[in-house]
């Protein structure tokens, strides 16, 4: 008795210890799985890094003066208008200009503009005042001597182009060099525009589309196709430049209020969204959209606005990493934006001096900025993660090249410009689609054969069947997604048609085998052993299914005409994939079917014998001793085995990753594929780099999955608590 005590004592310990070891590292996954998601939602930092003194640019060019520095943020450089200082390098640390020769082509040209060409790279256009442009591009060489990194620039200079009359000065350029040929157009003292495409022989064309609206900003998009013009009237001019010679007016758009003037155009990367901003202090991005969903024929449209400035916005300066910008105004304010999720990040208050120019770095972490007193003002930026909202995780978000908001996941491309699309909602809704159709075919199955099981069948056959049907829960998922993906998917779309006839004629040939088997002879079916009614079925059930595959093509003809996946498309707009959700249901249904089997067998056989004997003596028949009694007494553990199932068919991988097109769309259709929440882990996370934002976001996924069960099981807990107390009576 004492070593039985010590024993039992023992057995509590480690049990008590063992739970204790479960519940805590529970814990410590959920607090490791916070701690990855948790920088998405931190808020941007930003902060003033230096303040030094540069070249004033002229006030009276409005186009005069560029700043920007490297990609390691060690050099900054300025680029002003007149004939002195053209192009200078500062130290971004200390502000030291630093010494370095200028191009000789430089020494007496006179500079009234400046312009940047979109997209990667340091390109520039000086304007003259005679008419001429010299394009130029600042490149910096990165050494390293002794574990240090030492950056040195150079500067070349193309051949200058005359792109007006020599009488006229260019006071506003947009420059574009392309695979094709150079872009140029420049606005003149005289109030005219000039365009020019330098490898096409010909001479300089006047742009008068805009009237006689003042031009306030020019803009080339990157691939060289199409020039945006905005003027004082607060309306912005689009011309078709693809074939080099002469521009095409194809739209105008109203972008600002009248009396409201358009003062700086960026294009975004990708070249489809255009930032806008205007004298009112108005920051909107605009997009071409289709017309109609067939129609080629598209139109400018204002797709997201941005916090106002207090005052004129001056200019516009996109990243080359994402679609973020930023934007100066007339009091030296800088914002920053996000254009997908329509955010204004930062904010960083003015000093009272006008904005002339600015730049965002090459890799979004910090920005340099000119003011009209020629003060030089750095930023360090640091929002890893812009494009992350709760609302562009799980609302309707407009994507650029979209026709409107949708949901989408879409993490990777080969495009370098790609946008990654991070919706949740449509895994959420691919793991819930794929739950209720596995439950739809795994629960009728597995809770009427628990039911027979304990019910109806002969003790001696259920202690064959019951172990049968629980040694399925020991196959694994993986060579069940793999039959069902690479065996399954591929022949019902073969015998679909008999399937759909299947479900007909196997219920009803089983009622009829039941209703004549009431009929046989009370002397001939006590004969048999109990039990062996069973095995009846399955010659039916078998030359039914034989029956329905070799009918197959007249089935299909008879049911759909020619063609099931036609008829489809033509009466419903359903489109049939091979790997759809009705593989998925059988697949995983198959796979839960032994949970919640086993489980409601055991609480409907757990059900004391002598309340279901004290019925039948009574006079009640099984069935109704069935329905009355045993299903309501074992009913608590009937909804544990729905609900285990349930967290069983979410938590799923293998089954939906193989079986499935993985394809994250919002439909509730039979025949098409979805992605849940678990099959995008294990698709995504070995491609995902360490801690950034797909990597971050999956761990989200993770999290996601954690509270479904968590609530799910906490729910299912309670219920069946009070479904037990409730009928503890019985």
């Amino acid at each position: 008795m004492m070593w039985r005590h010590i024993f039992d004592q023992l057995a509590q310990v480690v049990i008590t210890m063992g739970g204790i070891a479960v519940i805590l590292s529970i814990i410590g996954i959920f607090i490791f799985l916070v701690k990855e998601v948790a920088p998405l939602f931190f808020p941007p930092q930003g902060t003033p890094t230096g303040h030094f003194s540069g070249t004033p640019p002229p006030e009276a060019l409005p186009q005069s003066s560029l700043v920007g520095m490297d990609e390691y943020q060690e050099i900054l450089y300025q680029l002003t208008a007149g004939s002195d200082h053209q192009i200078r390098f500062f130290n971004a640390r200390s502000g030291t200009p630093m010494t370095h020769d200028l191009p000789s082509g430089l020494a007496k040209a006179h500079i009234t503009s400046i312009a940047r060409a979109v997209g990667s790279g340091n390109r520039f256009a000086f304007g003259t005042d005679d008419g001429h442009i010299i394009p130029v591009t600042l490149e910096f060489a990165a050494s390293y001597e002794e574990g240090a990194r030492h950056i040195v620039p150079t500067v070349t200079l193309g051949s200058p182009v005359q792109l007006t009359s020599p009488k006229e000065q260019i006071i506003r350029l947009a420059y574009q060099p392309t695979e094709r040929n150079t872009l140029a157009v420049a606005m003149t003292d005289q109030g005219r525009l000039w365009y020019s495409a330098t490898s096409v022989a010909t001479a300089p064309v006047a742009l008068t589309g805009h009237g006689t609206e003042p031009v306030t900003a020019l803009i080339f998009d990157s691939r060289g196709e199409t020039l945006s013009i905005g003027t004082a009237g607060g309306n912005l001019y689009h011309y078709d430049v693809r074939e080099g010679t002469q521009p095409k007016l194809i739209e105008t758009t109203s972008v600002a209020p009248a009396g409201t003037s358009v003062t700086a155009l960026s294009y975004l990367i990708g070249d489809r969204s255009l930032a806008i901003g205007t004298s009112a202090g108005d920051v909107s991005v605009w997009m071409p959209t289709r017309q109609a969903q067939e129609s080629l024929t598209t139109r400018f449209r204002l797709i997201h606005q941005f916090d106002v400035h207090p005052s004129p916005v001056t200019w516009i300066s996109p990243s080359l990493r994402d679609k973020g910008f930023i934007t100066g105004d007339t009091q030296g304010n800088l914002f920053v934006h996000y254009s997908t999720s329509a955010q204004t990040l930062l904010k960083f208050p003015g000093n009272h001096q006008a904005i002339r120019t600015l730049t965002f770095s090459s890799k979004a972490d910090g920005a340099v900025a000119l003011t009209d007193r020629g003060e030089l003002l750095t930023y360090a930026i640091h929002n890893p993660h812009p494009e992350i909202t709760l609302a562009t995780l799980f609302k309707l978000v407009w994507y650029e090249g979209y026709e409107g908001p949708e949901h989408v996941w879409q993490s990777s491309s080969g495009a370098d410009d790609f946008e990654a699309k991070f919706g949740l909602l449509p895994l959420v809704f691919g793991t819930l689609k794929g739950t209720l159709y596995a439950m739809l075919v795994a629960v009728p199955l597995a809770l009427l054969s628990a039911i027979y099981t304990s019910m109806f069948m002969h003790p001696d056959i259920r202690a064959k069947i019951k172990p049968t049907i629980e040694m399925m829960a020991a196959l694994p998922t993986v060579i069940l997604g793999f039959l069902a993906g690479l065996w399954l998917a591929p022949l019902l779309e073969r015998i679909f048609p008999a399937m759909v006839a299947m479900t007909v004629a196997l219920p009803a040939s089983v009622a009829v085998t039941a209703i004549l088997w009431q009929y046989l002879p009370a002397t001939f079916i006590r004969r048999l052993r109990p039990g062996i009614e069973s095995f009846v079925l399955l010659p039916v059930i078998i030359g039914t299914v034989w029956i329905c595959l070799s009918l197959n093509q007249p089935i299909e003809s008879f049911l759909f005409g020619a063609d099931y996946k036609t008829w489809f498309a033509t009466h419903w707009g359903l489109r049939y994939d091979q790997r759809n959700a009705l593989i998925v249901g059988f697949a995983m249904g198959f796979a839960i079917v032994p949970i919640i089997f086993s489980i409601s067998e055991e609480a409907l056989s757990n059900v004391p014998r002598h309340l279901i004997a004290g019925s039948l003596a009574l006079g009640a028949t099984r069935w109704q001793t069935l329905v009355k009694l045993v299903l309501v007494s074992a009913s608590p553990g009937i909804f544990s085995a729905m609900m285990i199932g349930f967290g069983r068919a979410i938590g799923e991988t293998m089954i939906v990753l193989m079986a499935t097109g993985n394809t994250p769309i919002m439909d509730w259709s039979l025949f098409n594929g979805f992605r849940t929440l678990s099959a995008n882990i294990a698709v995504e996370i070995p491609e995902a780099p360490h801690g950034g934002t797909l990597y971050r976001i999956l761990f989200l996924a993770a999290v996601l999955l954690f509270v479904f069960t968590f609530l799910i099981n906490t729910v299912a807990e309670v219920i069946r608590q009070r479904l037990r107390t409730k009928y503890s009576q019985y």
